[in-house]
Order: structure tokens, then C-alpha cells, then sequence
């Protein structure tokens, strides 16, 4: 997680996210370097727009929270009207989730 940190550090700072400067962060924070792994991360980030993967990692804990507490105890017929609701939702955010796990390939496995 560290070498996802520096990353973060540096977009945070303006820096630019290269594997020098992901290197001395690591270095200053006392970490033992493995530079393979950093050139994986800098790889990975290449086309990645990080403020937007953080803006959208905030907003799904939310919507997550928000099915997750639907339904005010209506009557029947409203409950299946939310579920169908629902379930098409669901269906929409797992297809966001396949076109985002595609720009991550890899990640998880790096990271692990």
C-alpha cells in the first residue's frame, strides 16, 4: 500500500507521478524499494485519472448505503416497484464496475 500512498502523495502535491519521484518518497518514508514494483505502479497510473478513481471510490460507499436503507414500509405493490428499481441499479453499476476493473487490470494483483 505504501507505493499507492506515495503515488497519492505526489498527485496530492502537484508532483508529477514518475518513478523517481515515487522512488525518494518511498526512500524518505524509510521503505526498502523494490523497483520493479514501482514501475508496475507507474505503468498502471499511465492513463488513469486519479482524482476522478478517488471521486468515484467516495460516491460508491454512498450509493451502496443508499439501496442498502431503501423502503419506507409501503405496501406490496411499491416494494416491487423499489426491487425492480433496484435490481436495474445493480445492473447498471455492475456494468460501471466491468468497464472499471478493465482500466485497473492488474492492479490487484500488484497490490494484492
Amino acid at each position: 500500500m505504501e507505493y499507492v500512498y506515495a503515488a497519492l502523495t505526489l498527485n496530492e502535491s502537484g508532483e508529477e507521478i514518475n518513478e523517481d519521484n515515487i522512488t525518494a518518497v518511498l526512500e524518505a518514508a524509510g521503505v526498502d524499494v523494490e523497483q520493479s514494483r514501482v514501475k508496475a505502479l507507474v505503468a498502471a497510473l499511465e492513463d488513469v485519472d486519479i482524482e476522478e478513481a478517488i471521486e468515484t471510490a467516495a460516491a460508491a460507499p454512498a450509493a451502496a448505503g443508499g439501496a442498502a436503507a431503501g423502503g419506507d414500509g409501503g405496501d406490496d405493490e411499491d416494494e416491487d416497484d423499489g426491487d425492480e428499481a433496484e435490481e436495474a441499479e445493480a445492473a447498471e453499476e455492475d456494468e460501471e464496475d466491468e468497464d472499471d476493473d478493465a482500466g485497473g487490470e492488474g492492479l490487484g494483483e500488484l497490490f494484492g
